[in-house]
């Protein structure tokens, strides 16, 4: 058979789109986590690689017949795990012509246009978030690579910018100073960059919103300053996976400030939500952080991946990651901005293409109005399960994130009831630990979901138990 040629992208592509349209019309009729056995995919796998090309009519047929059964739907309307991946109409087409033309966006010269947008998008989700003019934006891979980055300036700026080339040995350890609530890629970030977990200090945490103890900040500072140890930066939290979790990034800020340390927040999912004015007290003192991450995949529909680092200093940033060999340099031109040298990877996708058709298609007001209306169908069904004697809530929302227990349950029943919950196919939901207890948790931001698609949750969740 002949090898496939961009003449039979048309036919392809046009059959592509086809099943893509198909597919979010029929998403609500299929089981939301993927209803398969370890092992059943890859047993219908040939164990060697064709020697030869075969039909692209063959390779969509096993697309649809293997793969599809053990995908679990992440844009599906009743996905309430995790948070989101959305997908959206122009940030798809976005993705195929991003696919289509596969420039590699490293530098301002291998795609003048890609750099350019990527400065002017990212400043206009700068002032949607109600930030101040000193922030200066780059698009990550992902929330983890953005909070890399931040930790590794952290570090660089601690060690007068010698980390880099003495390397760690013989240097006092170093310290980063956050809680329990966080993200593990921020475990992650430590190891990558030898500063070890042992130097990863947790907080103690207080009050609903599970908030940084700044008292208890401040003095294991100072202790760790008087033995002789490198306080490096702190790293709080907007909106935590578990629970939904809130520093009160004020309070911490003015012992960053004392101190001299590198304040980051991560708010990967919550800071979507400050698209919303009224929202944007969740994260007061945020203008005075070093740098901020949020992913517009887990709410407004940026598409994964693609990530938002805000940073007020991007000479540190770059000061810390750039790298400049000969072939990397762009000669006879000022001006410009070479985002390679603002990430950990060289590689770079033209992700900046994907917001930008997302935020001119639906408007800042259409994408406000999706947060608003998950954040009060939450609450609202956060009431109806509160009523329900059958269950417990275990935390209030914050935002649209709320977590709950069936009574009566000890844990290995809560961890059966969510199996059971999730093998039903319906909707799907994931446990966390709340103060050493297993719990229900519940978000809502899958960009397609309805109120009566959320309301459903109450329903599966009392017919099942």
């Amino acid at each position: 058979m002949s090898e496939p040629t961009w003449d039979d992208l048309e036919t392809w592509g046009k059959r592509a789109v086809t099943w893509g349209v198909g597919y979010h019309r029929s998403k609500r009729d299929l089981p939301v986590r993927a209803q398969v056995a370890p092992g059943d995919i890859a047993a219908q796998l040939p164990k060697a690689p064709p020697e030869n090309g075969e039909a692209m009519e063959a390779i969509f047929d096993d697309f649809e017949k293997i793969i599809m059964p053990g995908m679990t739907h992440w844009q599906h309307p009743r996905f309430f795990a995790y948070f989101c991946t959305n997908a959206t109409p122009p940030s798809v087409v976005a993705d195929y012509l991003i696919a289509t033309m596969s420039a590699q966006c490293m530098l301002w010269q291998t795609s003048p246009a890609a750099t350019e947008l990527e400065t002017r998008v990212l400043d206009w989700l700068r002032q949607a978030l109600g930030l101040p003019d000193g922030f200066h934006g780059v698009i990550q891979g992902t929330a983890s690579e953005a909070t890399l980055a931040a930790v590794l300036t952290m570090r660089e700026r601690t060690l007068g910018w010698a980390g880099n080339e003495a390397g760690l040995p013989g240097q006092h350890p170093l310290r980063i100073y956050t809680t329990d609530q966080v993200h593990t890629s921020i475990d992650r970030a430590i190891w990558i960059a030898g500063i070890g977990q042992e130097n990863l200090i947790r907080i103690p945490t207080s009050g609903p919103l599970k908030s940084m103890d700044t008292v208890a900040l401040n003095t294991a500072i100072e202790t760790d300053r008087a033995a002789g140890l490198l306080p490096a930066g702190i790293i709080t939290c907007v909106g935590g996976t578990s629970t939904g979790a809130c520093d009160i990034v004020s309070d911490v800020a003015v012992v960053a400030k004392r101190q001299n340390l590198f304040l980051h927040v991560d708010a990967a999912w919550a800071g979507n939500a400050m698209l919303c004015p009224e929202l944007r007290d969740l994260w007061a003192g945020s203008e005075l952080a070093d740098s901020i991450v949020f992913n517009p995949y887990k709410w407004i529909g940026g598409q994964f991946d693609g990530s938002v680092h805000f940073v007020r200093s991007p000479e540190d940033l770059t000061r810390t990651l750039a790298y400049h060999p000969e072939y990397l340099k762009t000669h006879g031109a000022d001006g410009f901005i070479n985002y390679s040298e603002w990430s950990v990877p060289l590689g770079r996708r033209f992700r900046a293409l994907k917001l930008w058709f997302l935020i001119r298609a639906y408007g800042l007001d259409g994408l406000r109005n999706r947060i608003r209306n998950h954040i009060a169908w939450a609450e609202t069904l956060c009431e109806k399960i509160r009523a329900d004697y059958r269950f417990e809530i275990v935390t209030d929302p914050i935002l649209s994130l709320f977590s709950f227990r069936a009574t009566g349950l000890d844990d290995a029943g809560q961890l059966d009831f969510v199996e059971r919950i999730n093998s039903d196919g319906r909707i799907y939901l994931t446990q966390t630990n709340v103060d050493g207890k297993i719990a229900i948790r519940v978000q809502v931001s899958q960009f397609d979901t309805t109120k009566a698609d959320v309301m459903l949750i109450h329903d599966v969740i009392g017919e099942l138990l």
